[in-house]
């Protein structure tokens, strides 16, 4: 068992911080929203027993989660596309309400450091706060996302990714939903390809490598986020289902909800009725087995609805099977 560690990946907006300075696109031939893949739904075996996991996570026990059918889009959300949602509507995002996000520290310019960084987490010193920082500047004033339209939008709480997938008439994957369309038609494997992070020694998801959180070797040939179809998808058609950014669910975070379901099982699961945070899943660029490996499918995180990070994204879903899905065509 693992030693129990906070996620590194998340800081909540309500973080206790450390001062350390005073604060200082067009998509028009982009498709609204990512394609959508029909799953059949059916039985399948949810959470994990993974004895290097973190318990305190709820991820498991295993238990058999029954599914309606749904639709689930095949990347997560892209700044393209979060674009043409603001062009239409124009929506304002929570952390440009707050006018900050949490930027991580290497991804800032070291000349400016100072300039840009009001604040950094206590208990994640590795996250700073960045006024000016959103979906359109990831890294704060300076920066923009002119490079990397393909790339997850980020810095995107709960209730924008809401909004959005109103917009879009798709809605949130629940946790279970999530877990099973990234499971990719595979049966308790550590992640959507099998159990082996780098099978022949082949990157196939982007998360860290070297020594966290100080220095990124990129191996993977990415230190930020990637496009969203960078590595291959998995078995259902899914791509970046394991790392690039956390992706949030429709559900209310509770370590306990595995327990409760496996004691009272029921179909199409949804969490709790309430609570004070929404579950993500699938990890992040920055995940890595030394301190965070919650990259695997079944692990879990989560944050405060209005919080938002440079590693969170998300992905919509919809019941049945909706015109713009096509069926999976399985794993070779």
């Amino acid at each position: 068992m693992s030693e129990e560690k906070p996620s590194c990946c998340t800081p909540g907006r309500a973080s206790t911080l450390i001062t350390l300075a005073p604060a200082p696109a067009s998509a028009a031939q982009v498709p609204d929203s990512a394609p959508m893949i029909a799953l059949p739904g059916g039985r399948f075996l949810m959470g994990t027993d993974y004895p290097h996991g973190f318990p305190n996570d709820g991820e498991g026990p295993v238990r058999p989660v029954e599914l309606s059918p749904f639709a689930i889009d095949t990347t997560p959300v892209t700044n393209a596309q979060f674009a043409r949602f603001v062009e239409a509507t124009g929506y304002v995002t929570e952390a440009e309400r707050y006018n900050w996000s949490f930027v991580f520290w290497l991804h800032l310019p070291r000349e400016r450091f100072h300039d840009l960084v009001a604040d950094t987490a206590a208990a994640a010193p590795w996250w700073c706060q960045v006024f000016g920082a959103s979906w359109r500047a990831p890294e704060g004033p300076g920066s923009n996302i002119d490079e990397r339209m393909n790339h997850p939008v980020v810095h995107v709480a709960w209730t924008d990714a809401q909004a959005f997938a109103a917009w879009a008439g798709k809605r949130l994957p629940t946790e279970a939903e999530w877990e099973y369309a990234a499971r990719g038609g595979l049966e308790q494997k550590l992640f959507p390809w099998g159990d082996e992070l780098t099978p022949d020694g082949k990157h196939l998801c982007n998360v860290w490598q070297g020594q966290f959180p100080n220095h990124n070797t990129a191996e993977d040939g990415y230190s930020s986020t990637s496009p969203v179809d960078a590595f291959p998808p998995n078995g259902y058609g899914l791509y970046s289902s394991a790392g690039n950014v956390w992706e949030w669910c429709a559900d209310w975070f509770s370590p306990a909800t595995a327990s409760e379901q496996a004691a009272h099982p029921s179909p199409n699961p949804t969490g709790p009725a309430n609570g004070e945070a929404k579950v993500m899943k699938g990890g992040s660029f920055l995940c890595h087995a030394s301190y965070c490996n919650r990259y695997r499918v079944a692990a879990r995180t989560s944050n405060t609805p209005d919080s938002s990070t440079s590693n969170i994204g998300f992905r919509c879903c919809a019941q049945g099977d909706p015109p713009s899905a096509s069926a999976p065509s399985g794993r070779d």
